[in-house]
């Protein structure tokens, strides 16, 4: 093979590998698993015992299951017609929750908490409840990544493609899973550690809307948005910012718990 050949070669399987890298993460899922798993893992820990205790027969519907391991489930069952139950879009420059603006009919993860809730907290069959349960703590998760109520115009920077880690990415997905990755921990230990820190703390404002404002703040904050290369200073800076909404999304999904199965 000539060198102008080979040279060609390298080219186009570096771009193809490329193409790979951004298309792969173009639709991300909030938090990912060990993300979600975290959240789940500290909301368990601060049940009040009536709750724990209805939890665990929901759960024992499908033995073996854990609240920890439902946390995923929503997005295991996702398709096209509840997809925008998982995020709200505010128009940039405004973090003011509009539910006829940012949540028609009741199409985003608010109005997907709020529904779940209602049945949740209802005399609905076991299994409708079990359902509820699974996408409460899914969908609480969700709202407290701070791109799961981001902008409209990026898709909560989906499109907004750059390099991180090492590898063609979006800044969704280095929110998703870049950052939790990067601390190469565990769901249990990470959720250990976060429990033994001032993070964790019982959050008195349960509602969904306020959890979607704070996020959105998060990212109108200068720098969140990087250049297009997430450096270590980017890690650095907002690595804290991940883990106080992690905490956040535990500590509120176990307040949202007590109160719907009191």
């Amino acid at each position: 093979m000539s060198l102008g050949l080979s040279r060609l070669v390298r080219t186009l399987a570096a771009a193809g590998a490329m193409f790979v890298a951004l298309t792969t993460v173009s639709v991300a899922h909030a938090w990912g698993t060990e993300g979600h798993q975290v959240v789940a893992l500290i909301a368990q820990s601060q049940l009040t015992p009536k709750a724990r205790v209805e939890v665990d027969r929901l759960l024992a519907q499908e033995p073996g299951e854990t609240l920890a391991s439902v946390s995923t489930w929503a997005d295991e069952h996702r398709n096209p017609s509840r997809a925008s139950w998982h995020y709200v879009n505010f128009p940039r420059g405004d973090c003011v929750y509009d539910e006829s603006r940012d949540c028609p009919d009741g199409y985003c993860v608010v109005g997907a908490i709020k529904r779940q809730l209602q049945v949740l907290g209802s005399n609905a069959p076991d299994d409708k409840r079990l359902n509820a349960l699974k996408y409460v703590v899914h969908f609480v998760g969700d709202v407290h990544q701070p791109l799961h109520a981001g902008y409209l115009d990026d898709k909560g920077g989906n499109t907004y493609q750059l390099q991180a880690f090492m590898r063609g990415s979006n800044l969704h997905a280095v929110w998703d899973t870049g950052l939790i990755k990067n601390l190469n921990e565990d769901a249990e230990s990470m959720a250990t550690r976060l429990q033994g820190t001032h993070l964790v703390f019982p959050v008195a404002d349960l509602d969904p809307v306020t959890a979607a404002q704070e996020s959105c703040m998060i990212v109108s904050m200068a720098g969140f948005y990087p250049d297009r290369l997430v450096g270590q200073d980017y890690i650095d800076r907002f690595t804290p910012d991940m883990e106080r909404r992690l905490a956040a999304a535990g500590a509120r999904l176990a307040g949202i718990l007590n109160a719907a199965l009191k």
